[in-house]
């Protein structure tokens, strides 16, 4: 039996509906945002999926037509059809898109800087 508490995850999935593309090399994927979080997100797999999973990837989650949230991820698992993704790097501009898009959905501004805190410490 799993221990609820090991279990927990740090940082919280919202579940988000944005345009998303995923590439790598010169292979692109629109694909099916599932959530995220300030540290990765979840994606249904496209098919066919032709990637080189032990390679980077860019992804570009368009939350408006001028508000994009950019980052260079690995994939972390791919199971059930789901792909989850870490994120390595995300600019300063792109992160400060996603801080604001999960404070507005957690509602709890002391659980976001808990978050912040756990991603400095990461």
């Amino acid at each position: 039996m799993t221990d609820p508490e090991k279990d927990r995850r740090r940082f919280k999935r919202i579940a988000f509906d944005a345009i998303t593309e995923v590439r790598q090399g010169q292979n692109r994927w629109q694909v099916t945002l599932i959530d995220l979080s300030l540290k990765g997100l979840l994606i249904h797999r496209p098919d066919p999926w032709l990637a080189d999973t032990r390679q980077p990837f860019a992804i570009d989650l368009r939350l408006s037509s001028d508000v994009h949230v950019q980052m260079d991820a690995h994939l972390t698992h791919d199971d059930h059809r789901h792909l989850g993704f870490e994120c390595l790097y995300i600019s300063l501009e792109s992160i400060s898109h996603l801080r604001r898009l999960i404070e507005l959905n957690l509602g709890d501004q002391d659980e976001l800087e808990r978050e912040l805190a756990a991603l400095i410490e990461v």
